[in-house]
């Protein structure tokens, strides 16, 4: 009987030990040692505190727009690197030589290596254009049936997500090594901007599209360097959150974006209301999120946010941190700083930058022992 009972024992701790380890792996089982790496690595970084991360922090700045790849706003302020670094893939299908935000291809290449060889996470999205017109990725004019198989577009969207795969194939760091990537095509699908959106796709539509990108990316071109994520814009139930979602098989991280927003020229009063607005929505989603993502098994993420301007001159750490600091999220990401837009006559920028009045908090922010910059990650070699 003792021996039954402890055959009884170690059947059942072989079976839930193989069940941990299978929450442990992304979904393409043939994915590199290093995405492989990448995605444990990143499970247990999150008990630690989460990334941050920046759009085109390389790239360009709010008074600057050349780079040698070592200028950075927010090593500006810190003198440390972001964590995570956004990337847009957005006029890759044409093979254009620039993305959609006048980035060199070649230099994104450049960059992702750099970032790869620092130790730090690259994350890329796909403004695609609207494959029916040829419009923007912001022309919502239905397209997702029309690129599905058997529909009028598909050859060409076949075309378009080789040229994707043609590039991602390119990415190498210095050690000859694929670099793993977070990608996040579809993005914000619950929105009605996108052609992919919830105002010009159903949600079969939308599943659809989602099921038959990995499928083709990981089986039919390949590639075993990409960790994939589901992402959605702000939403206010569980049940919103889940509605598209594609299927445990196809995704390995989830997340959403939500941005502050504020009157221009906003008052003090203005700024307070619209920040308690912005806590109470992002500490909702976060807690839908941390739910969604255990029962399913995923890493969540707080894709995109920001204050347009950083207006607020604690937003760091009154707005964001003292939401984010109460829930495991593996990164959370600000958006580009541009600087001036000519054509809408203002500022657009998410980040801190020399100078800035939030710079001091985004220092403090920072500083606090939950969040984690290159400096922080470098030291747990993510990808080993």
């Amino acid at each position: 009987m003792k021996i039954k009972n402890l055959l009884i024992t170690v059947f059942f701790a072989v079976i839930t030990n193989l069940s941990f380890a299978q929450k442990n792996e992304p979904i393409d089982h043939k994915a590199t040692l290093e995405t492989r790496n990448l995605y444990s690595n990143l499970q247990k970084l999150a008990a630690k505190g989460v990334m941050f991360g920046h759009q085109d922090d390389l790239a360009y700045g709010v008074e600057w727009k050349t780079s040698d790849g070592k200028r950075s706003d927010v090593y500006d302020v810190v003198k440390d690197y972001p964590a995570v670094f956004g990337w847009d893939l957005g006029k890759i299908e044409y093979n254009a030589d620039k993305n959609l935000d006048g980035i060199p291809f070649d230099k994104i290449r450049a960059y992702i290596k750099q970032v790869y060889d620092m130790g730090g996470v690259n994350t890329i999205s796909w403004h695609v254009d609207n494959p029916v017109t040829k419009g923007s990725a912001w022309d919502n004019t239905s397209a997702v049936s029309a690129v599905l198989p058997g529909g009028k577009e598909f050859e060409t969207y076949q075309k378009w997500l080789k040229n994707v795969a043609n590039f991602i194939k390119t990415l190498k760091g210095s050690d000859g090594k694929q670099i793993p990537i977070l990608f996040r095509p579809y993005h914000e699908l619950n929105g009605g901007w996108f052609w992919w959106g919830k105002d010009s796709a159903t949600k079969e539509e939308y599943m659809e599209l989602f099921k038959y990108t990995v499928n083709y990316l990981k089986d039919t071109v390949g590639l075993h360097n990409l960790i994939y994520m589901y992402n959605t814009n702000s939403f206010q139930t569980a049940e919103e959150y889940a509605e598209r979602y594609p299927g445990d098989k196809y995704v390995d991280m989830v997340s959403f974006d939500n941005y502050q927003f504020s009157k221009p020229n906003p008052t003090q009063t203005d700024l307070k209301d619209s920040k308690e607005k912005f806590r109470k929505q992002i500490r909702n989603g976060l807690s839908i999120l941390d739910s969604f993502a255990k029962a399913h098994h995923k890493i969540p993420a707080f894709a995109e946010t920001g204050f347009e301007t950083v207006a607020d001159k604690d937003w760091w750490t009154s707005a964001l941190l003292d939401v984010i600091k109460d829930f495991k999220i593996s990164y959370v990401l600000v958006w580009r700083n541009h600087g001036w837009m000519e054509k809408e006559k203002k500022f657009h920028y998410f980040g801190p930058y020399s100078g800035h009045p939030s710079s001091p908090d985004f220092i403090r922010f920072y500083q606090a022992p939950n969040t984690l910059f290159m400096k922080d990650v470098a030291k747990q070699n993510l990808y080993k």
